[in-house]
């Protein structure tokens, strides 16, 4: 070792200057431990020095012994290696910027306190045998022991980090500038907090947990919030940890990283080598603590014969009551530092479990995403990490097990010899039981988890679609989906639990039969049993059903990580997007920017039918591209394919420059529309003025409170559909990329906004640019430089717009369609001409008053100062609210209670009760029914004797049973009342609800609350039940002993629960934050994985995984910190038990002989071992910390419920409604009561049996008129009449069902096609044929293999936009209502569909009302009335030729501008 120690100092010396230039000189926290150091090591270079002269003047006055000998040779090397070591120390440390001891060091100083610890206890085994030992030895093991403890806690909390190399050269955590305008700004409050005190800390501090009073005192005097909680060291931070993960999974053992397979083992593998310093050091305090636990069981005999015998002297006992106090002080200590640092650990594989799953989920493939649902995606990041991180708990116990075994049946053969090998043979036949109970429970876990999954896809495609679910009346039928496959769910559930309840049956039953094989045995064999002996193996039998509970817990975490671990597993094997699909060319090094030669797609390459097919084509830089067909003909395919998203068979795609890329389905992420459209770049005012005014989105933003700092919805719930579309551009536009893809842009803004978007984004701002657009927008395409018409996967023509509309064929029946509308306009306006000497006449109807709408004008800007003076609060989507101050006791009621009115309660206790009476009272029989020494004769038979201790222990393992059993019956039957009621008043929660929370958070309680609530807090009550009444039973025992000790045991207990109070209230709103703070690394997750083309498009995710990382970061903090107060409060406790139990020895020895029975003092002293209340108190805090679970489910429990779905007395009748005939009278309506009027007064009728159109710019209230008439949205004043009936005093399903709307944004859902089109299977097969023929969709559906049953993947990502809109169109006809909505159904067509699905309308809906919200003026041209809408008033409502006579009206115009652009 020293010459280890030179060779590293040599190596050391040589690198030393350069280190020395990149850092300063040690903080003082390191010079703290550096010094401690240097000064043990000299002081014990000196002490041992001192102990080798005396030893050798000893020697050489009473001669030598071998003893003496072998005590100067020690005496001197290691006076030899202390002062070596000091030398080392001063020269490597004194002057260097060195802060990391060597490893070397580290293990010499941790195999220095073993071998102290050792020599200890085996000098003590030579002193009870009456050798004499010199006064010398037991001065050296107590300082050796003490210094080696000193250098165990320098060694372990030294900060000897090796991550910090890497800060050495360059700091691994970085703060990136585009993360000032990221997507998360929670962080901003809390960037220039302070770094957690534990990081310079000083020895002592660390020692007594100290270091977190200051945030301690803090939660006691108000309540925390996430800035009052610190920073985590730079070495905790979630980058730091998962580089250093990363490197260890990418490292294959041959120097090169290899991360396509990551199999479990691997993944294993590379956890533990991330962590293996912090495993090494738990390991060593796991060893310390085993050994400190097992010394009172090992000397429990020795003190029952001090106290039976009447000779001992009292320093003999004083010296007993010394090494069990010292084996209890270092056991506790050992096991607080233990726990620390596991949970530490369990925190680093968390924060590296949560990255490295969200950046595979940013690389995954299509295809890979259609096999992974969010169910899963959000199972694996609340549910599985979780896991994985608790099973650090658990490592150790994997080998501690088995110890504790051996060194139990050690103890046991010193007491009752030959007996402790049956012990030895019934305990390994039930550690072989272990492998059938696993398997079990492994697929009871699997069973479990699979179930989960399937209920949590469901419940997270319900939240993303909740606004067209309630919109068709389908949402109880989703809820009773959810509660079908909860049923399933629970059935699993079920098993587990009763499966857990006989597993903890046969456990805590195991010590008692291997107690009653063993004592049965003694006396079947004769070996004498005492007092003393019964004791020791009593106390051992104790710890062995700690250890075999433990194996029980162990056995059921072992299977549940297995299980997560494999899925996490599966799902880093997932295939990524190929790279290589697309070839990135130099930039400018060619005229061209994109170019596919031979190319050959499928989204499916297992499937024979290609995508995309014989694709050859190039563009030009600066070239203008339009692409155009049918619906479903592969026009979105193709620019996912130019992204490299369609997997290749044949060919090359070739791209020179950048991209920036506009989604079909708008993604917009929850956050401020400042940052959606900055999108990580820097801030440059002037281009961001100049884009927001080319997308026409200066206005919108004018009538947001909060303009562009306003926080956006999950997935833009609170944009209209045209806001979010442009948004999407304006975000494209600022990044100035060298390529543009734009799929669909204008399907969803107005006619007036598109002909602006054009002129000022396609030909304005990036007219210079390579731009290729989607469109189904006819008058779009003369623009473009060139034109690809495709049809089935293929470009059939290629062209310039003239070129391509004289050859005719797919191009003419889309552009012919297109002319038919424009036809009507001009017969309209011919008919206007010959009508123009009535216009005077006509002009009173028209609703065209300028005045009014300028007073509003007028007013409106006091309304939006007003708006402005709102604070945060104003925003639609707040931070998530949490509980605040104590868990009431009405929470903990309401979960008693809830399962059969609390009627097992009473029995459950009762069993409890019953069961630690009787394994007491066996305790109490064998000690008093044998006698103290060998000597004496035995007070009754040995079958008696063994016989009542067999009835007693079955009685106790069979109250075990009953309790047991119980316990599980009340969990399931509690948890599943409490999803029940929790999903039913969220399917009946308002629209509004849904828009100002984030999925997110549902989800969190829908998944791990549930889960806490399935599995978790059942354990924990029970175990509550089990450490509460132990330790009355032992305080009885104790007490009844000496009751004295009553004066002492009541202020501990008040010091404790003071304790208690004092740590609560920090510690509970920590684990509320804890809560808190996870929901948004999900959501954040969920959206990453939705969006990642774009994010892939522009190149963005190193900033979305550094947010990531930051989100991680915010909930380690609160999680880093609770740990920190657990620690406190229990090293606290042990520390108040171990002098209690102290003074109790004490007075033990100090009684006169005689006055107690040695049997029954011992009986008290062996259940003292165990003596703490820190585990009815660590209990009681982790059953408030987990019952917060149960507090957020109440939470949304009692969420403002929607009217009734139905009102028996004011059900309107089976006809209604007969007419259609809508009146809307003086209509004023808010999202929200904080924000401004989105309707402001709107009055107007629609006739029955007419067909209505709405027209007006984008987020002129056009959707939200919809919504209302839906009752979605409830008026604030004013009223809806349909056929004279107010639609607010009906039911919500009485109204949503005789009501159709096809919705703006189609969707589908999971399953096939027919349980999309009739969801509550009231059609035939034949109705649905028809009805999609009708819908031009037929003839689609015949070729798939399916037929109506298809697969429809999750979002329907295998159906292009167009054919999901034509499934909705499908379900309005199978209705067939007399009132139906169109909110832009046609918008994402084609022109000849769109013209057929007209006619279709025209003739199926002949005598209904129909009510079109459409953008392209084609669409709403044969209609009866057009009601133009401006900022939620209308501002003209007739027909449409009566409104195109008067050349100065706003819809007169709109349509002179959209023929003109056109022509």
């Amino acid at each position: 070792m020293l010459l280890s120690l030179s060779i590293s100092w040599a190596c050391k010396r040589r690198t030393l200057p350069t280190l020395e230039n990149l850092k300063p000189t040690l903080k003082n926290t390191y010079f703290l431990y550096y010094w401690s150091s240097l000064i043990s090591c000299i002081g014990l270079s000196m002490f041992d020095l001192l102990l080798c002269l005396l030893n050798f003047l000893s020697g050489y006055r009473h001669g030598w012994s071998n003893l003496k000998y072998f005590a100067q040779l020690d005496f001197a090397f290691r006076t030899l290696t202390w002062f070596v070591i000091s030398s080392y120390l001063h020269i490597q440390f004194s002057h260097s910027s060195e802060r990391r001891f060597p490893i070397l060091l580290r293990i010499w100083w941790a195999f220095y306190f073993l071998i102290s610890c050792s020599y200890l206890v085996i000098h003590l085994g030579l002193y009870w045998k009456h050798s004499s030992l010199p006064f010398l030895l037991w001065v050296s093991d107590g300082v050796s022991v003490i210094a080696g403890l000193l250098f165990c806690y320098v060694g372990i909390y030294g900060k000897g980090r090796e991550d910090e190399d890497l800060h050495l050269v360059e700091p691994l955590l970085k703060i990136s500038s585009s993360r000032s305008n990221g997507d998360n700004d929670k962080e901003s409050s809390v960037s220039g907090d302070s770094v957690t005190p534990y990081a310079n800390a000083n020895l002592l501090s660390i020692f007594t947990f100290a270091w977190i009073g200051p945030l301690l005192v803090l939660g006691y005097n108000k309540t925390l919030d996430l800035e009052d909680v610190p920073q985590l060291d730079n070495n905790e931070s979630a980058n730091v940890v998962f580089a250093h993960f990363r490197n260890k999974l990418e490292y294959d053992g041959n120097g090169s990283g290899n991360d396509s397979q990551v199999s479990t083992l691997r993944l294993v593998k590379a956890l533990i080598l991330s962590t293996w310093k912090e495993i090494l050091w738990t390991a060593l305090l796991s060893i310390i603590c085993t050994l400190a636990s097992y010394v009172g069981p090992y000397l429990i005999d020795a003190f029952v014969q001090y106290l039976n015998s009447h000779h001992q002297t009292k320093y003999k006992g004083y010296v007993l009551v010394f090494i069990f106090f010292l084996s209890k002080l270092i056991r506790c200590i050992s096991e607080r530092h233990l726990f620390f640092q596991l949970r530490i650990m369990s925190i680093r594989v968390r924060a590296s479990l949560f990255a490295i799953i969200y950046k595979k989920g940013l690389r995954l493939s299509s295809q890979s995403k259609q096999g992974h649902t969010s169910g899963e995606n959000t199972n694996l990041m609340s549910v599985d990490v979780e896991r994985t991180g608790l099973f650090s708990w658990y490592l150790h116990d994997i080998w501690r097990v088995p110890l504790k075994v051996v060194l139990a049946l050690l103890i046991l053969y010193k007491s009752i010899g030959l007996a402790s090998v049956v012990a030895f043979v019934s305990t390994i036949i039930l550690l072989f039981a272990n492998v059938p109970l696993g398997k079990l429970q492994e697929k009871f876990q699997g069973e479990l988890m699979d179930s989960k999954d399937r209920r949590m896809k469901v419940t997270s495609e319900a939240l993303r679609n909740m606004r067209i679910i309630k919109l068709q009346g389908w949402d109880m039928k989703f809820l009773a989906q959810i509660i079908e496959l909860r049923k399933f769910e629970t059935r699993k559930l079920k098993k587990l639990l009763y499966s857990s309840a006989m597993f903890v049956f046969v456990y805590l039953s195991a010590p008692m039969f291997v107690s009653m094989v063993t004592f049965g045995f003694c006396v079947l064999k004769g070996i004498p049993l005492e007092s003393g002996k019964i004791l020791s193996a009593l106390a051992t039998f104790e710890i062995f059903q700690g250890t075999i509970y433990n194996l029980l817990d162990l056995i059921s975490m072992v299977v549940q990580t297995k299980v997560s671990l494999n899925r996490i597993s599966l799902f880093l094997c997932l295939d990524d997007l190929n790279p290589s699909i697309v070839q990135k060319l130099p930039r400018d090094s060619v005229k061209v920017a994109i170019e596919i030669v031979k190319g050959n797609f499928s989204w499916d390459l297992h499937s024979p039918n290609l995508t995309l097919r014989d694709l050859n084509f190039w563009v030009h830089h600066g070239m203008r591209v339009a692409v155009c067909g049918f619906v479903g003909s592969g026009k979105s395919s193709l620019l996912s394919c130019i992204l490299g998203e369609v997997p290749k068979v044949s060919g090359a795609i070739k791209l020179n420059g950048t991209m920036a890329y506009v989604a079909q389905s708008p993604w917009i992420q929850s956050g401020k529309i400042v940052d959606n459209i900055l999108f990580g770049k820097e801030m440059d005012k002037e281009r961001y003025k100049k884009i927001l005014e080319a997308c026409s989105l200066e206005k919108d933003l004018e009538l947001f409170a909060f303009g562009d700092q306003t926080i956006i919805g999950e997935r833009g719930i609170n944009l209209s559909g045209g806001q979010k579309q442009r948004i999407q551009i304006a975000r494209a536009l600022y990044h100035d990329a060298d390529i543009y893809l734009l799929d669909d842009p204008f399907s969803a803004v107005d006619a007036h906004t598109g002909s602006h978007l054009v002129k000022e984004c396609l030909l304005g701002i990036s007219g210079s640019k390579t731009i290729i657009y989607v469109t189904h927008q006819i008058e779009f395409l003369p623009c473009a430089d060139l034109i690809l018409v495709m049809r089935d996967g293929k470009i059939t023509q290629v062209g310039k717009y003239e070129e391509i509309y004289s050859l005719g064929t797919d191009f003419m029946e889309l552009v012919g369609s297109h002319k038919k509308g424009l036809s009507v306009i001009n017969s309209i306006e011919r008919r206007t001409a010959l009508g123009s000497l009535i216009i005077g006449e006509e002009d009173d109807n028209i609703l065209c008053h300028k005045k009014p709408i300028q007073d509003d004008e007028e007013r409106e800007p006091k309304s939006y100062n007003t708006e402005k003076l709102v604070q945060s609060e104003g925003q639609l989507v707040q931070e998530e609210k949490r509980e605040r101050g104590g868990v009431g006791f009405s929470v903990y009621w309401k979960y008693v209670t809830a399962a059969y009115k609390g009627a097992f309660v009473p029995f459950i206790l009762l069993a409890q009760i019953l069961f630690q009476f009787l394994l007491i009272f066996s305790s109490y029989w064998m000690v008093l029914a044998t006698p103290v020494s060998a000597d004496a004769i035995p007070y009754v038979k040995g079958t008696t004797l063994i016989f009542v201790y067999v009835a007693l222990t079955l009685g106790s393992s069979l109250c075990v049973l009953i309790r047991s059993m119980l316990i599980a019956t009340v969990g399931y039957k509690t948890s599943t009342l409490f999803f029940n009621k929790m999903h039913l008043c969220i399917f009946r929660a308002p629209m509004s609800f849904f828009d100002s929370t984030l999925s997110g958070r549902i989800l969190n309680r829908a998944s791990m609350d549930q889960s806490a609530l399935d599995t978790s807090i059942p354990n924990q009550i029970e175990e509550f039940l089990m450490s509460l009444i132990a330790f009355l039973g032992t305080t009885i025992i104790m007490s009844q002993v000496a009751w004295q000790m009553l004066i002492l045991f009541i202020p501990m207990s008040v010091i404790c629960i003071w304790y208690q109070q004092y740590y609560i209230s920090a510690a509970r709103e920590l684990t509320r934050l804890c809560g808190v703070c996870q929901a948004p690394i999900i959501q954040h997750f969920a959206e990453s994985i939705l969006g990642s083309t774009t994010i892939r498009c522009f190149g963005q995710e190193e900033r979305f995984i550094d947010t990531n990382l930051s989100l991680v970061d915010v909930y380690s903090r609160p999680k880093f910190h609770f740990s920190g107060a657990m620690e406190w409060l229990c090293f606290r406790m042990d520390m108040l038990a171990s002098i209690t139990y102290a003074v109790f020895l004490v007075f033990l020895i100090s009684v006169p002989k005689g006055v107690l029975s040695p049997g029954v003092a011992g009986l008290a002293v062996t259940y003292g071992l165990g003596f703490s209340m820190y585990g009815v108190i660590w209990d009681l805090t982790m059953i408030e910390n987990k019952i917060i679970s149960i507090g957020r489910i109440l939470q949304y429990t009692n969420i403002p419920s929607e009217p009734p779905l139905l009102i028996e007395e004011n059900r309107p009748s089976h006809e209604w409604p007969s007419q259609g005939k809508v009146d809307i009278v003086d209509l004023q309506v808010r999202y929200a009561p904080h924000l401004p009027l989105v309707l402001r007064g709107l009055t107007c009728t629609f006739p029955g049996g007419r067909k209505i159109g709405i027209v007006g710019r984008t987020g002129s209230g056009k959707s939200t008129l919809v919504q209302t008439l839906f009752r979605m949205l409830e008026p604030e004043v004013g009223q809806i009449l349909i056929d004279g009936i107010n639609i607010s005093k009906t039911g919500l399903h009485d109204l949503r069902s005789r009501l159709s709307i096809i919705p703006q944004d189609p969707t589908m859902f999971e399953g096939t096609l027919r349980s999309n089109l009739d969801p509550l299977e009231e059609y035939t097969d034949e109705q649905i044929w028809e009805v999609l023929n009708k819908c031009q969709f037929g003839d689609e559906v015949k070729k798939k293999e399916g037929k109506l049953y298809s697969i429809v993947t999750e979002n329907g990502e295998n159906w292009s936009m167009g054919q999901r809109q034509l499934v909705c169109l499908g379900r309005a006809l199978l209705k067939k209502n007399k009132v139906l909505v169109l909110d832009e159904a046609t918008a994402s067509v084609d022109t000849m569909t769109d013209y057929l699905i007209q006619q279709t309308l025209n003739q199926e809906f002949s005598g209904s009302t129909i009510i079109t919200i459409a953008h392209r003026i084609t669409s709403i041209l044969d209609i009866d009335l057009v009601l133009l809408l401006d900022n939620g008033l209308v501002l003209e409502y007739d027909s449409p030729a009566k409104l195109l006579e008067i050349k100065t009206s706003s819809f007169a115009k709109l349509v002179n501008e959209y023929t003109q652009r056109f022509s």
